[in-house]
């Protein structure tokens, strides 16, 4: 499979970019930039405030909170998506493990992409209802 194919099949899987069709995952592809990192080096840090959206290509990236590791990211996987919708602080920090591949799609190029097209905005609200739901049915599975 072509680097750009596996590209956009990784956004597609994302939560935020599941509804979108495939002309859409190839302009936020397009929008977005490839970035090659070295092992131990700070992605993004917990409480510090977030404008990109990282999807993992290659290698493996560690998410701690409060200092202490919670999981492994590998290829496929992502993290900072809320960060491109709310603005807020970071909730971990994610280290690079491995030397890595990324897509970086930040909070300018995101905004240009919700200029460029429209729809895209409801798209995005579609695939953040069904998260909502998801969650809710989560929470009520727990009660």
């Amino acid at each position: 499979m072509a680097r750009k194919d596996v590209k956009l099949e990784h956004l597609g899987r994302t939560w935020l970019f599941s509804t979108c069709s495939k002309k859409e995952l190839g302009l936020i592809g397009r929008a977005s930039d490839e970035v090659a990192v070295d092992s131990g080096r700070l992605l993004c840090e917990e409480g510090k405030p977030g404008l990109e959206f990282f999807l993992i290509l290659e290698g493996r990236a560690a998410v701690s909170r409060a200092g202490r590791k919670v999981t492994t990211l590998r290829p496929g996987q992502y993290f900072g998506e809320l960060s491109l919708l709310s603005r807020k602080p970071r909730n971990a920090t994610v280290t690079s493990e491995t030397p890595m591949e990324l897509l970086v799609l930040d909070q300018r190029q995101f905004d240009g992409l919700m200029d460029q097209v429209p729809t895209l905005a409801h798209k995005l609200l579609m695939a953040m209802a069904e998260r909502l739901r998801e969650a809710d049915s989560k929470t009520l599975a727990l009660n």
